[in-house]
């Protein structure tokens, strides 16, 4: 069962996440926070696998309490929630650690699948959001693609080559079938690439593929 804690400063959405979550199959909500530092309390009080939680809230926002859970011992993955107007708080989320947004008009069955899919250590890449926020860091730091060629030399031409279809926002079922090889060896890929360029997870690759200008 995948423990589910939601954090939104406002009560309507919380409930709201919660009624939805409730009847999806091998997921359970144990908790709900108010805001960042109510989640950090609820982390350490209920071990939720996953925390859905808001990026803006008063007092500690979502950012603040990603980077102090993400130092937690066994921390939970974490889902920001989102809206195409705060594309200016997503690096900082990227940075802080979490591994997936999702827009808070997403289907219910895609929240199922978000949390579903972060749970089972992959990062959550829906290519409607990350794209933008790709193409919207990116332009911000257009300067940076020398730095980021450079550390992406490290990887070996095969990681270069799946690294480009993360940042394609393929998923590893589809990778192995364009590049004709397993889906274990695909996560094998990810793994050490993530690991050579000291990277939390997908979505930072494929800004760092973005920088490099290696994303066509």
């Amino acid at each position: 069962m995948i423990r589910v804690l939601i954090v939104d400063d406002e009560a309507l959405v919380r409930t709201s996440l919660t009624l939805i979550l409730r009847p999806a199959e091998g997921i359970a909500v144990v908790a709900e926070a108010r805001d960042g530092r109510d989640a950090v309390n609820a982390v350490v009080r209920y071990r939720p696998h996953v925390v859905l939680m808001d990026v803006r809230m008063p007092g500690m926002d979502g950012i603040a309490a990603a980077e102090e859970i993400g130092r937690l011992a066994d921390a939970p993955k974490i889902i920001m929630l989102t809206t195409f107007d705060l594309d200016e708080y997503v690096h900082n989320a990227l940075r802080a650690g979490a591994v997936g947004f999702l827009l808070k008009d997403s289907e219910p069955d895609d929240l199922a699948d978000a949390i579903r899919t972060v749970a089972s250590g992959s990062a959550m890449l829906a290519p409607t959001v990350t794209r933008r926020l790709i193409s919207m860091f990116a332009e911000r730091k257009s300067s940076r693609g020398d730095v980021a060629r450079e550390r992406l030399a490290a990887l070996t031409p095969r990681e270069t080559l799946v690294l480009r279809a993360v940042a394609r926002g393929l998923s590893n079922v589809e990778i192995a079938g364009e590049l004709s090889m397993s889906e274990a060896t695909v996560k094998a890929h990810v793994s050490r690439a993530l690991g050579k360029l000291d990277l939390a997870n997908r979505v930072q690759a494929a800004i760092l593929v973005h920088e490099a200008g290696l994303d066509a």
